[in-house]
């Protein structure tokens, strides 16, 4: 099963997408969770979910939105009803998924568990599993091993239960060539568009106009509160840039992991392919036999023509076109069928036919690469750059704490901090509260402390606020405009010029809809037509969907057909379609190919649905709205 789940990736993605929070945000680390504090938030079954874990999982998916975002996650919309109801139902699903893997008695062997961690690229190191590389992703989790292994073990379990319900997906041929076709039906369309530009010189606007707006609108016209501020940024790389590393140290790096740096054993191959299914029968298993024999005795009679043969015969995709080039690989990593045969060749010799999983294959080593240890001098940069990051990571853990204290404790001033730590003591520009600021005022928490009263009648240090992973900076007012309302007088012209342009798009609109009247009883309407061209439902660049939507929905029985989109403050589009080309579902376009399996996934996504919801029947959920909506949390 493990095999299967490692090999249909694609398959089971679609599924894992329609759980994102918990597989793409916070990974395995999020299962079977069971914490009995904090009140209910939720029951699947007999279990429940607990507002201790809804927080836990809202922290970990701000954590890692955080790191992929470049420390740009804003901590607020993880405080939304919306995002703390997906958050919970993302947990529900875990919870539901769990519960019918336990009941299905799915298990996963430590031998199994072993084999998939030690296969993962990303913990290879040469070509070889590397326990450090283990040890520190679980470290980076926050979990001992066991829990880790733990919970992978719980997320293969799930995946191996989700399946059979992709694998269940059928997708009829017939409803699936009328989605496809008319997905690609293409529409010759041209377009007249009545901007409010053109309508400007019939506008005329009241005496009193901008008068009304402005006092029915003022918030528009307050500006608001503004700092200027200085502030220090205590940074765990610049503390890591400023170290300064001897070459002893490098010495004693390179010698105590030396095994870091050597290199296995590699080939270099090129091969020919003839594809045979797995389940394949043994008739087609003899034909491309045959076939992989007779491309085998052209090689052997001319060797020099191993490319032209590949490229011309190999159903390989990934090589073909390279001659059958695989370029470098070390133990490990193809099947052992072709491994043992690519190790046991030397230099230039040509293989017999061999099979593995994936066919008949003829292989050519055209390389080989005994194993070495890097020289020191070709890894020095590396180590280099691998001891100021631990040096920053120690002095960054060292003084952490300090620098925090020392900004409260001196609450008056920045620069004992910064005198301390030899930091810059820097300024902003003027932040106008609510705006969009550069880092590091982008984050929310900083911002807000320095808007807060403390802040701006005090003119206190803020507390040293993390911005980003590895990142502290502790800030302070220098100087402070308070809201204010511009006179009207300062904004009329503003004023008057957007209530043109919205009269002036509300006449487009008007003049368009009794155009379109007139074009559906056949008259002739004077208008600038742009030149004819095709769209589709998946192609249609520069239109909007709205758009789209309406010249499809169009009757083509009789052309030109007309249609007429308004759009508030923007004008009107009027539309005219000149013909229609009938979607051909032609399995051998590519665009098919890609729109049928947009079509599978649809389908197995509706699948994916129904089966959860079958799920729910057996596991009741129930939620306490009253627990999730509290603020008290």
């Amino acid at each position: 099963m493990l095999d299967i789940v490692r090999n249909n990736k694609k398959i089971t993605q679609i599924f894992l997408a329609l759980i994102t929070l918990p597989f793409a945000f916070w990974g395995v680390e999020s299962y079977v969770r069971n914490a009995s504090v904090g009140g209910e938030v939720a029951t699947v079954g007999k279990g429940k979910i607990t507002q201790q874990e809804l927080q836990s999982a809202l922290r970990e998916q701000q954590d890692r939105m955080r790191t992929q975002l470049g420390g740009k996650a804003d901590p607020a919309m993880f405080e939304t009803p919306q995002m703390r109801r997906a958050v919970l139902d993302s947990l529900v699903t875990q919870r539901l998924l769990a519960e019918q893997a336990q009941k299905a008695r799915l298990v996963i062997s430590n031998e199994q568990l072993q084999q998939f961690i030690a296969a993962i690229p990303s913990l290879q190191e040469n070509g070889r599993f590397s326990s450090e590389r283990y040890k520190a992703l679980v470290a980076a989790q926050s979990m001992s091993e066991a829990m880790f292994e733990a919970r992978l073990r719980q997320d293969l379990a799930m995946q191996q239960l989700i399946l059979p319900v992709a694998e269940a997906g059928i997708t009829g041929r017939v409803a699936a060539d009328r989605w496809l076709a008319t997905q690609i039906e293409q529409r010759e369309v041209s377009e007249a568009p009545l901007l409010p530009e053109g309508y400007l010189g019939r506008v005329k606007l009241a005496a009193d106009a901008a008068q009304k707006y402005y006092e029915a609108n003022r918030k528009q016209f307050e500006l608001p509160e503004q700092v200027r501020a200085e502030f220090l940024v205590l940074s765990r790389d610049a503390l890591g840039t400023a170290a300064v590393i001897g070459d002893e140290e490098i010495k004693k790096y390179y010698a105590s992991h030396a095994d870091r740096y050597r290199e296995s054993e590699a080939r270099r191959a090129s091969h020919v392919l003839i594809r045979v299914e797995k389940g394949a029968s043994e008739a087609e298993a003899a034909a491309a036999k045959a076939k992989a024999e007779q491309l085998l005795a052209q090689v052997r009679k001319a060797p020099a023509d191993f490319a032209k043969i590949a490229k011309d015969n190999s159903q390989d995709p990934g090589s073909a076109a390279k001659g059958g080039d695989l370029d470098w690989f070390s133990r490990g990593a193809m099947v052992k069928s072709f491994e043992d045969v690519a190790f046991a060749l030397k230099d230039g010799q040509i293989s017999d036919v061999i099979r593995s999983d994936f066919g008949f294959h003829i292989i050519r080593v055209t390389g080989v690469r005994p194993e070495r240890v890097k020289p020191i001098e070709e890894v020095k940069a590396d180590i280099l750059a691998e001891l100021k990051r631990e040096a920053g990571m120690k002095k960054y853990a060292d003084t952490a704490e300090a620098f925090g204290n020392t900004v409260y404790e001196q609450a008056d001033s920045l620069k004992p901090a910064a005198e301390k730590w030899k930091l810059d003591l820097r300024q902003s520009q003027w932040l106008a509260k609510g705006g969009k600021f550069d880092p590091p005022f982008d984050n929310q928490k900083l911002a807000a402390a320095l808007f807060s009263d403390d802040g701006l009648k005090n003119k206190r240090n803020t507390e040293a606020v993390e911005v980003a992973p590895g990142t502290l900076v502790s800030a302070r007012v220098l100087e402070y405009k308070p809201a204010a309302l511009q006179p009207l007088e300062t904004v009329r012209g503003e004023i008057e010029k957007r209530l043109m342009r919205e009269e002036a798009a509300a006449l487009a609109i008007k003049d368009g809809e009794e155009k379109l009247a007139r074009l559906a009883k056949g008259e002739a309407v004077d208008l600038k037509w742009s030149p004819a061209h095709k769209i589709s439902r998946t192609e249609a660049p520069g239109l909007p969907p709205e758009t789209v939507r309406e010249v499809f929905a169009a009757d083509a029985a009789k052309l030109p057909a007309y249609v007429g989109v308004g759009f508030p403050g923007k004008g009107y589009g009027l539309y005219r379609v000149s013909s229609v080309k009938a979607g051909d579902a032609a399995r051998g376009d590519p665009r098919v190919r890609e729109l049928a399996q947009q079509y599978a996934r649809i389908v197995a996504e509706e699948e994916f649905a129904a089966w959860l919801s079958s799920l729910k029947e057996n596991y009741p959920v129930k939620i306490n709205k009253t627990v999730l909506e509290s603020k008290d949390r």
